[in-house]
């Protein structure tokens, strides 16, 4: 890029107004994107698969010469009461809950919010887009519009506690959708060599929670699994930081329906088994789990309606004390990588794989500088003294190369310390609308 493009995005680093944001950004981010995907989309409609709000669900399917099929489940909050679904509670209830228009694949999210989709890491001013491992694959796209981590099965009627409207009627039909996508799926692409089912926050979850019935359906030659931000943590008992959450959705989404259907090595009374039933099932599989210790997002869904107290500080502990678990339990299993940065001013420091990979990278040792290391950088406190891993190479040595990856970045300030993220992360953040 070049250098009036980055005195430009100083210049649109000022606070605006939430609807100059909308369109200013937007803009911006168009060009640090480098356009996002301009695929040709085919949308698909199958019968008995709705929308929370019962209108016709729509995925969509890009088609190339590859042997390889991406299985992207879109994320965007959930919900299980009126205020998350009809959408009073914003980005922190159900996403698209008016359902999803014929032009979706056009708007921002389909468009920039993943470079797994785009198949790039997009440029930055200084900074070459770089093709990554998706590139030219078959792309199989679900938007999320049912609040439900793509997986519920139950249609609820949510009241109105202000009595200001009538109730809501709600189809949570996740699972029948991503049934009929992979069947499709199976139909379309009958000789898969690499499926890489993938999803970012809720559909981090969906991804782990749905990989046995999507990768039963479309019976790839390898089969790979990375949840971005979605964790199922471990719950296994009642006094389980995570189990308010569990036994909520489990009861609003009726999710026995769905996971009795799942083999023996899965606990129905503790979610969280669900990372051993798939690292036992598919043993040949490569999986993985992605996402930031410092996560402001998904942390408050688990935490914040259930837990006291609920501020920032004691939300962050709930969540390191879960993530721990969750490795503790991932390293049982040779199968299962996990790439776990600190913290990236970005969304919250929720997500690692959407709209770029600036700061999404891990470093077991991220330490504190010695006295000699100021020279070259003044600015940092603190460097990388093992491998510095960006996620592109991740995903190359994790897909490509087959490779078990396992990193898990102790708290640092290198990302709040660096000069470019203090500029990029307000205008992706405006875009991303928060």
């Amino acid at each position: 890029m070049k250098p009036f493009l980055w005195m430009s995005l100083l210049a649109l680093a000022a606070p605006v107004s939430s609807a100059r944001a909308e369109v200013l950004v937007e803009g911006i981010v168009d060009v640090l994107v480098d356009g996002g995907n301009t695929y040709n989309w085919q949308m698909v409609t199958l019968p008995g698969t709705k929308c929370g709000n019962g209108s016709q669900y729509k995925f969509y399917v890009h088609r190339t010469a590859s042997p390889n099929l991406l299985f992207m489940m879109e994320g965007g909050g959930a919900c299980w009461d009126y205020d998350s679904c009809s959408g009073r509670t914003g980005i922190l209830g159900a996403a698209n809950p008016n359902g999803i228009p014929d032009d979706y694949m056009t708007q921002f999210t389909a468009k920039y919010v993943s470079p797994i989709v785009n198949g790039a890491d997009p440029g930055l001013p200084f900074r070459d887009r770089k093709d990554i491992v998706t590139k030219d694959w078959n792309i199989v796209y679900l938007p999320y519009c049912t609040g439900d981590v793509h997986i519920g099965n139950n249609v609820k009627t949510y009241t109105d506690s202000t009595g200001a409207n009538p109730p809501l009627t709600w189809y949570h039909s996740g699972y029948t959708n991503t049934i009929a996508a992979a069947n499709y799926a199976k139909q379309n692409f009958p000789s898969v060599q690499k499926l890489l089912v993938t999803g970012y926050s809720a559909g981090g979850t969906s991804t782990s929670s749905g990989y046995y019935f999507i990768r039963k359906a479309i019976n790839p030659a390898r089969g790979y699994l990375l949840n971005d931000s979605g964790p199922v943590f471990m719950a296994p008992s009642m006094n389980s930081l995570s189990r308010p959450l569990h036994d909520k959705i489990r009861s609003s989404w009726n999710l026995d329906s769905v996971f009795g259907l799942l083999p023996a090595s899965f606990n129905i009374n503790d979610l969280g088994t669900i990372n051993r039933m798939v690292a036992t099932e598919f043993p040949n599989d490569q999986l993985a789990y992605t996402g930031y210790t410092l996560d402001y997002n998904y942390s408050r869904y688990s935490y914040e309606r259930f837990k006291t107290p609920n501020d920032q500080a004691s939300i962050h502990a709930y969540w390191k004390q879960d993530q721990d678990a969750l490795v503790a339990e991932l390293n049982k299993y040779n199968n299962f990588s996990y790439f776990i940065p600190h913290q990236r001013a970005i969304n919250a420091s929720h997500c690692s794989t959407i709209i770029t990979f600036v700061g999404a990278h891990a470093c077991q040792r991220m330490e504190k500088k010695y006295w000699y290391e100021y020279a070259s950088s003044p600015w940092q406190s603190y460097a990388c003294h093992s491998e510095f891993v960006p996620m592109d190479v991740f995903l190359s040595r994790f897909i490509n190369g087959n490779q078990r990856v396992r990193i898990y970045e102790p708290a640092n300030n290198y990302n709040n310390e660096d000069a470019g993220m203090g500029i990029l992360a307000p205008l992706i953040n405006g875009a991303l609308g928060g």
